[in-house]
């Protein structure tokens, strides 16, 4: 087989005039000023990417939030125990967000600092000498907390944040159970037994925790069923709120809602499977759009929190 060499003087070409482009000077960054403000800095952001991405999901959260629709966060522990509370309180007391969805861990650290300020243990020493998880007051009292409320109706979410609000927890403005009772917002706990602490406490009871959990799940569901209009945020948990969220998504298609045109975004510090596909990808295919940010959550979600605010000051 024997080759020969193309002949390019045959090729042809197209004034770049006529070329569609990608990269215009106009999306550039602008340089930010000394004293400028925040709200410049957003401005000064090239249209570009990630940046791009950004502006899109606190556009969409102004409009969610001004139409009266539904801003729903989920999440895992880790922004909790970056020291995000306070924002995700002020967010639930100014009527930003309407709902918020934690895993289990994140109910045990927001538990912990509304009762001593305090949380999150060394793993390593803990598991070590077989101590780990094995404190007495938080798992005594939430599984209490839990069991009382399960005697009155209620699930998870609703039980604990009773209990810190009625109990002794000098702490409670930090927590994000206490703002979501006091608001009429819910939080929901999904529960996965076997992943948390509480579980290996002597006070613990599958069926105490299986059915306040389910109370949560239910009422996710009808939180998924407002969502049209609205916004989901998937704030550092990548596989219980992804997968909860779809079977919810489902469930409210299947009993006639309209849950098509939303918004959808994970906030994660890596690219993940469960976030990628059933937050971002599957549950906006019918309408809306997804989106997926990288970046440390001590970092991105202060700024997403700020630039909604500004968005809502226009």
């Amino acid at each position: 087989m024997r080759f020969e060499p193309l002949d390019f003087s045959r090729v042809t070409t197209y004034p770049v005039s006529e070329r569609a482009n990608k990269v215009a000077s106009s999306d550039f960054a602008a340089v930010h000023q000394k004293g400028a403000g925040f709200a410049a800095y957003l401005e000064n952001l090239p249209a570009f990417l990630a940046a791009r991405d950004f502006r899109e999901i606190v556009a969409a959260v102004a409009a969610a939030v001004k139409n009266n629709r539904t801003v729903l966060l989920m999440m895992g522990a880790h922004p909790i125990k970056c020291g995000l509370n306070p924002l995700i309180v002020d967010m639930l007391r100014r009527g930003i967000i309407s709902a918020v969805a934690l895993n289990g861990a994140g109910a045990i650290h927001d538990f912990e600092l509304a009762y001593q300020g305090e949380t999150s243990e060394d793993v390593q020493k803990g598991l070590d000498d077989g101590s780990f998880g094995m404190v007495e007051e938080t798992s005594r009292m939430m599984n209490e907390a839990m069991e009382a409320g399960v005697r009155r109706g209620e699930g998870a979410g609703e039980a604990l944040g009773k209990k810190i609000k009625e109990g002794a927890f000098p702490n409670r403005a930090f927590s994000i159970l206490n703002a979501g009772l006091e608001m009429n917002a819910p939080v929901t706990i999904h529960i996965a037994i076997g992943t948390d602490i509480i579980h290996q406490h002597p006070a613990a009871k599958g069926e105490i925790l299986g059915e306040a959990t389910f109370r949560d799940f239910r009422l996710f569901a009808g939180v998924t069923s407002r969502l049209e209009g609205g916004v989901v945020l998937n704030v550092g948990s990548a596989v219980i709120m992804p997968e909860v969220f779809l079977k919810a998504l489902t469930i409210a298609r299947n009993l006639g809602h309209t849950v098509s045109d939303f918004t959808t975004a994970t906030f994660d510090m890596i690219r993940q499977y469960r976030p990628s596909e059933n937050v971002v990808r599957r549950p906006t295919h019918l309408g809306g759009k997804g989106f997926y940010i990288v970046g440390h959550h001590e970092l991105m979600i202060p700024l997403l929190f700020a630039a909604i605010t500004e968005e809502l000051a226009k």
